[in-house]
């Protein structure tokens, strides 16, 4: 058999130089020749391979990187232990104040407690925030306090309501006239509104006259215990308020005359207006001169009312706190 041809039939030499179990210098000694033998690698096999591993050297070492491996990894963790331990133990002596000398910071140099005084570090150096147990109540309603009679105690009369000679209301100035406060509220009434105020329990009716040029407006403030009589009584109104002469004042509104009427009401107060002209001629759309003084009359009417409720509000608030 020929390992090749055209080189004479010569066939392959097995440990030439540069054969892989050739000596770069021409020796044939392997490197088991020495008499090393690393016990991590494998044993050197022979050029034609019939030399049989040794698995238990193989096994062995194996065994041996794997406890290496381990003992690396214990003390791995170890130095991680005790970097997380120096770190802890750091803190803790930084948040106790700790010195150079060892000692903690509620002890002294000689590892006695120090005594009361000025050397105790004080634990509360930093201001601490105070808040009020409570927050203050916000601001009473106005209307609350006359929306009722229970709350509703400051005086009322024609003089609280009605105060003064004259009203003057922007640039317009009107005088009053007479002024009357009657409990029988259906007598200061025309029409079925009488039975109106009498059926919703109206405790008193406050009467005002006021007048300017011939034109006069009386307003009537029918007053009840509470706020649901009030808004009843101003749904069922029908007729009106009985007009108030005197004072320089004739009587004026009087059937068959027609004149101008409003209805409003706020907390247990309704208030009315009748006005026209005094000297009995019939209203029309066209006569702004009494729907003015109709208007600054009922406007200056709910002012009142609502200072009223604004005076004793503001009373309340400013009363000492009983306990």
């Amino acid at each position: 058999m020929s390992f090749g041809h055209g080189q004479g039939g010569q066939g392959p030499s097995w440990g030439g130089p540069g054969s892989p179990d050739q000596d770069p210098y021409g020796s044939q000694q392997s490197r088991g020749s020495y008499g090393y033998q690393d016990p991590y690698e494998p044993p050197e096999r022979d050029s034609y391979g019939t030399q049989t591993p040794d698995w238990a050297a193989l096994a062995d070492a194996s065994a041996a990187r794997g406890r290496r491996k381990r003992w690396l990894l214990v003390g791995g963790g170890v130095l991680a232990t005790g970097a997380v331990a120096a770190i802890v133990a750091t803190a803790v002596v930084s948040m106790n104040g700790g010195s150079g000398n060892g000692a903690s910071g509620t002890e002294n140099a000689s590892g006695q407690l120090p005594t009361p005084g000025n050397d105790v570090p004080n634990q509360n150096a930093d201001p601490v925030p105070s808040f009020p147990s409570a927050a203050p109540l916000p601001p009473a309603d106005p209307k609350d306090f006359i929306s009722s009679a229970d709350k509703d105690k400051a005086p009322l009369s024609e003089d609280t309501l009605f105060p003064g000679k004259k009203l003057t209301m922007g640039d317009r100035v009107y005088l009053k006239a007479a002024t009357t406060v009657t409990t029988n509220c259906a007598a200061a009434t025309q029409g079925a509104l009488g039975s109106v105020l009498a059926s919703n329990s109206c405790d008193q009716v406050i009467r005002a006259t006021y007048h300017k040029d011939g034109v006069a407006v009386t307003v009537g403030v029918a007053v009840f215990e509470r706020e649901a009589q009030a808004l009843k009584a101003k749904d069922q109104a029908q007729g009106g308020v009985a007009s108030l002469s005197g004072s320089g004042v004739d009587t004026f509104c009087r059937a068959p005359s027609i004149c101008r009427k409003t209805t409003n009401s706020y907390g247990r107060y309704v208030y009315f207006t009748v006005g026209g002209f005094t000297s009995g001629k019939n209203v029309a759309k066209s006569d702004e001169d009494v729907y003015a003084i109709g208007d600054d009359v009922a406007e200056f009417t709910f002012r009142q009312i609502l200072g009223r409720g604004q005076a004793q509000a503001s009373a309340a608030a400013t009363e000492p706190v009983t306990q």
